[in-house]
């Protein structure tokens, strides 16, 4: 392909992108194929000769579209959306085309710079103090194993690295009950087990860590012998909505010297708006790491992850390494990849610089508040149904809910709805039963696409019994 076939093709895969946005709404939500239909289509070795990219394109169409589940789609309420706002899409685009790999000021000075200015956009829409700094890693789970790490690093005075763990006695790292897969991911990589990822009980209307019990833990631990290492907190967890009391928590780590990581990948968005605060975000000033993702809520194509670090330097300390094609000379630079797990990375500045440009601040705002509006109209709308039963209670706009039934009439539910096509949720697990988790987040949803989801979950519901 020569450039002005890519210039070409580039215009028509442009409009293509338009029209698929515009015409979502017509479309199942998820995949509508069986497993392996789709690599059957394919064929078992590569081809010897080059092929027009019009037979490329035609094959996408064919075998490639039908097996996707649209992300984008309006009526998507499963999981936590993985927005891609128009703005974040062009920016990717140029990232695409200029192809730079920016691991070090000096092979993107731009992206580094972007970079670090973007940050501190993101640390003053969320009200954190001047003195936070961060860097963007592209998931939360990488973000949450660099502060595992950290944390592990801190309590063995940096010796894990070079001397392994098998001396280092049981490391003790706490957490809620109800904390993301990732952070017991991040346990296991970390070489902590995950016998020693201890999980305290929550309660109160927020499922809130048990702060007392946490206390005990942490003496129960002293007094056998182990070394706390950490405290993970939450806010807005991935089941439903936790949300630790944050001052509370980070009370006890400053009476144990313990290293404190936050994860907000999803709510973390929404405190853009101040009215979240008192019930989210008091307290959150003096966490050592705080995670959020952009990718999720306001609209920057997925990767893009944000780590805000109060003191970057015990992370330096635990992931920097310096060979010497990689040190740079002249004047004291920020590299970014001396931050982060990976070496390689892509410029995801540039996405936000535009995301934030196009819409500002109010723009992102008027979005997560509607969002917030509609998940409690839709929650009161299917608290109405009879037999229905909200098992939690909106935190933001994520609620649950169970159909009148078992476990397996929850699940019955999902799928069908799931294959009708027309809304996309997932069951979760909460409080020993399975539920049906409901969450209100892509970008360009409307009041229309939320409510509809009542009308949609009563005809499945008829048509299964």
């Amino acid at each position: 392909m020569d450039w002005d076939e890519y210039a070409l093709w580039g215009g028509k895969i442009a409009d293509w992108g338009a029209a698929y946005h515009k015409t979502l709404r017509d479309r199942p939500v998820r995949a509508q194929t069986a497993p392996g239909e789709i690599a059957a289509q394919l064929p078992s070795a590569p081809p010897n000769g080059a092929e027009g990219l019009d037979a490329v394109m035609a094959d996408f169409e064919t075998i490639v579209m039908p097996g996707m589940t649209h992300w984008q789609h309006p009526r998507f309420f499963a999981y936590f959306a993985a927005n891609a706002s128009p703005p974040s899409m062009l920016a990717e685009q140029l990232v695409n085309t200029v192809a730079a790999q920016c691991m070090l000021w000096q092979t993107s000075p731009a992206a580094t710079e972007v970079e670090g200015v973007m940050v501190d956009w993101l640390r003053q829409a969320l009200d954190l103090p001047s003195e936070y700094t961060g860097v963007i890693q592209d998931s939360a789970s990488s973000a949450t194993l660099s502060a595992v790490l950290t944390m592990r690093e801190r309590a063995t005075g940096y010796t894990g690295n070079r001397d392994g763990l098998s001396d280092k006695g049981a490391l003790r790292v706490y957490c809620s009950d109800q904390v993301h897969s990732s952070i017991d991911r991040a346990a296991w990589v970390a070489g902590i087990g995950q016998d020693n990822l201890v999980k305290i009980p929550t309660h109160g209307p927020r499922f809130a860590v048990d702060v007392a019990a946490l206390e005990a833990a942490i003496a129960a631990d002293i007094k056998a012998g182990h070394t706390p290492a950490g405290i993970i907190a939450i806010t807005g967890g991935t089941g439903v909505g936790a949300s630790d009391d944050l001052g509370a928590v980070l009370a006890v780590a400053k009476a144990h010297d313990l290293y404190t990581h936050l994860d907000a990948a999803w709510a973390g968005s929404a405190m853009i708006c101040p009215e979240f605060h008192a019930d989210f975000w008091d307290g959150v000033a003096g966490y050592d790491s705080i995670v959020f993702n952009p990718h999720k809520w306001l609209g920057a194509q997925f990767d893009c992850s944000i780590q805000f670090l109060l003191d970057p330097q015990p992370q330096l300390n635990t992931l920097k390494i310096e060979p010497e094609y990689l040190k740079t000379s002249g004047d004291a630079v920020t590299n970014y990849s001396e931050w982060t797990i990976p070496l390689g990375r892509r410029f995801r500045a540039l996405k936000i610089w535009f995301l934030i440009r196009c819409y500002g601040l109010d723009g992102l705002r008027a979005r997560i508040r509607n969002h917030v509006l509609w998940a409690g109209e839709l929650c009161e709308a299917i608290r109405q149904m009879e037999g229905f039963e909200i098992t939690s209670e909106p935190i933001l706009s994520l609620f649950s809910f169970r159909c009148p039934g078992s476990d397996d009439d929850q699940q019955r539910l999902v799928d069908a709805l799931n294959d009708d096509g027309r809304i996309y949720l997932t069951q979760g697990a909460f409080e020993g039963r399975k539920v049906i988790r409901f969450q209100v987040g892509q970008f360009d949803c409307t009041r229309d696409d939320v409510m509809l989801a009542r009308d949609v979950i009563a005809d499945v519901w008829e048509k299964i019994q």
